[in-house]
């Protein structure tokens, strides 16, 4: 049932936090449009009480910025208005425990269990009627489950990333009836990788797949990554007072590693034919967008700080329970989905953890971060090459 907190029409939230990608927007397009006017020097005149600007020359800046950002208001306009709500049921818990829960898509194939992010609700894999990588799965031959971690309650956000991880995942999985094919997702990706090491041994875990899951943080942009952890001392007020790092928080620190990427995809929006499966699918992942987590904040400093900061995966500096998670020690079958087109998550980062890995077999979707696993091409690019690797290894 939908939640009381999720997004309906009428009163959607996103894109969030709407004031930063709106002023981002704002300094994009006034920026481009001053220095093809070359105004720079007449700003700083007028700010120093000198020769004022051509106003004729003003007009034509403004005039540039309302073209540029009219787009990006309609497309936040019309999808505000829109009238979709997302109608799906859950499927029942096999195990719950505080906020968590394992949910049951049925299927009468090997097990496979979906560790989502924390950051995200898990609804992204069974997104609408026909963008549900779980019940498409179930339908081919697969029992899939999916661990939802919930909302952070009073015991969640005390958690560590070892109680997540060498507690209630490792209690999820023991619930699952198994072998299960343990299969993570962005930050869940990691989740996984700690916990199929952790089961090492136990035969609780028959193989691992990771979709668009970091490893080497600093890969492609140390600096950016720098920035993400230097942002978190600003977030230690709300951290105390919450126990959690809030959703906008989040939202905004990931932003700076896409600056302009809300306001790309909302001009695009606009001009979309709305009854499209493609504008559908759009405001199915919007709203998903918008009804995020919070994160317990032990967690946030120890993924921030750590991995975003220190890049202590790639150093092998990372530990969960004092057990280094070292990917070249996995003995089992593996299977790396790394988008193209992902700009959360770059392509490099995610191949540094895919080449540590003995047997994987790599593809690389023509996709972004989230229209990799529910975009209208998911089913092509994702859900079936994924699908016909867990059968193989299911048989072999």
């Amino acid at each position: 049932m939908p939640r009381s907190e999720a997004p309906a029409p009428l009163s959607r939230r996103g894109p969030r936090p709407l004031l930063l990608h709106l002023g981002l927007a704002w300094m994009r397009s006034s920026s481009s449009a001053a220095a093809s006017l070359n105004l720079s020097n007449a700003w700083l005149n007028f700010l120093n009480n000198a020769t004022a600007p051509d106003p004729l020359a003003l007009g034509k800046l403004f005039e540039e910025i309302q073209l540029q950002d009219r787009a990006l208001i309609a497309g936040i306009a019309v999808y505000r208005r829109d009238d979709y709500a997302r109608a799906l049921r859950d499927p029942p818990a096999i195990w719950e425990e505080g906020e968590s829960r394992v949910l049951d898509y049925g299927g009468a194939g090997p097990a496979v269990l979906f560790v989502p992010s924390l950051i995200n609700r898990a609804y992204i894999l069974d997104l609408m009627e026909d963008a549900s990588m779980l019940r498409f799965l179930a339908g081919q031959g697969l029992h899939p489950y999916l661990l939802d971690w919930g909302w952070p309650g009073e015991v969640e956000r005390r958690f560590s990333l070892t109680d997540y991880i060498a507690g209630r995942l490792e209690r999820a999985l023991a619930a699952t009836p198994g072998p299960v094919i343990l299969v993570g997702y962005c930050m869940g990706g990691l989740l996984a990788l700690a916990a199929a090491l952790r089961a090492k041994g136990t035969g609780r875990v028959r193989a691992l797949a990771l979709f668009a899951t970091p490893w080497d943080f600093h890969a492609e942009d140390p600096q950016a990554a720098r920035r993400v952890a230097e942002a978190l001392v600003f977030m230690e007020g709300a951290m105390q007072f919450s126990g959690t790092l809030p959703i906008d928080a989040l939202n905004a620190m990931f932003a700076m590693m896409d600056p302009h990427g809300v306001g790309n995809k909302y001009r695009d929006f606009a001009g979309q034919d709305k009854a499209s499966p493609r504008a559908r699918r759009f405001v199915a992942m919007e709203d998903w967008l918008a009804d995020g987590v919070p994160l317990a904040a032990p967690v946030a400093r120890e993924a921030l700080s750590g991995w975003y900061g220190a890049n202590t995966p790639a150093r092998g500096q990372w530990r969960v329970a004092g057990l280094a998670v070292d990917p070249a020690q996995l003995s089992l079958p593996a299977f790396c989905a790394i988008p193209a087109k992902d700009r959360l998550v770059p392509a490099a980062s995610a191949w540094a953890l895919a080449k540590r890995l003995g047997d994987v077999t790599v593809i690389e979707p023509r996709a972004g971060h989230i229209g990799m696993v529910a975009g209208t091409h998911a089913e092509t690019s994702l859900w079936r090459p994924f699908a016909e690797w867990a059968s193989g290894i299911s048989s072999a």
